[in-house]
């Protein structure tokens, strides 16, 4: 299975390697502002690049359809939304349930990572919905919505 760009809950432990609604949530808290890396390809403007965001929960409910059903499944399986989002559509996510304006800053990419940075992914979900996955993913909105009023606001954790 291949996950894509799974955030939600319980996601402290990967340090550095956090989702972006984690660490913008810290930086909102300390800074009030959220900084996005700037665009260095000329069809995409700053924050329009793009990615497959994939809540926590609907990656558990894929496993476990995985490990529950007699699918016969074999081979490779992306594991996503389905569907691209903007950084900046995530990032005004974050700040709308925090009940906050946005104020996002565009900040150099690091030169190390700009030669092999992706600017578009986006899960193929037809091969998991061939195995008779048919549940509907969690919308962007509501996913950044529960994660960050149910778990970062208070400090809970998946399970509590």
């Amino acid at each position: 299975m291949k996950y894509f760009n799974v955030f939600g809950p319980n996601e402290d432990h990967k340090g550095d390697m956090r989702s972006l609604v984690n660490k913008a949530y810290q930086q909102i808290l300390a800074t009030g502002r959220v900084g996005l890396f700037k665009s260095h390809h000329p069809d995409y403007k700053d924050g329009e690049q793009m990615r497959d965001f994939l809540y926590v929960k609907d990656a558990v409910e894929m496993t476990l359809h995985f490990a529950e059903s007699a699918t016969g499944a074999g081979g490779l399986y992306n594991l996503g939304s389905g569907e691209a989002n903007t950084w900046l559509t995530l990032t005004r996510a974050i700040f709308a349930a925090l009940r906050r304006e946005p104020a996002i800053d565009f900040i150099e990419m690091p030169e190390a990572l700009r030669g092999k940075y992706q600017y578009f992914t986006k899960a193929d979900i037809t091969k998991l919905r061939a195995t008779g996955y048919q549940r509907p993913m969690t919308a962007l909105t509501e996913s950044v919505r529960d994660y960050v009023q149910n778990y970062l606001v208070p400090g809970k954790k998946l399970g509590e």
